[in-house]
């Protein structure tokens, strides 16, 4: 079970002060990071250390990570981003 506490160190760390990057992580910690596996949380908070610039070329899909791990989390936080709402 994942504590309130990391969920809002999360929810803290999605907060990025660019826009597009909020409409993306804010809502996938939301309604997804309680439910992803260890390992995948442990991507998620990897993620959060990335530079904005590089999260933005990610999530416009301009760019992909080179580490299999951070494309990993990338990848599913597309698909959630790309799941109409009533299916989230």
């Amino acid at each position: 079970m994942v504590s309130n506490e990391e969920i809002n160190r999360m929810r803290w760390a999605a907060r990025r002060g660019m826009l597009e990057l909020d409409l993306v992580l804010e809502p996938f910690v939301q309604m997804r990071y309680a439910g992803l596996d260890a390992a995948d949380r442990d991507r998620f908070q990897a993620l959060m250390r990335c530079e904005d610039q590089e999260l933005f070329g990610w999530f416009l899909r301009r760019e992909q990570p080179e580490d299999g791990e951070l494309a990993a989390i990338v990848g599913k936080i597309l698909d959630f981003t790309h799941t109409a709402p009533e299916d989230r």
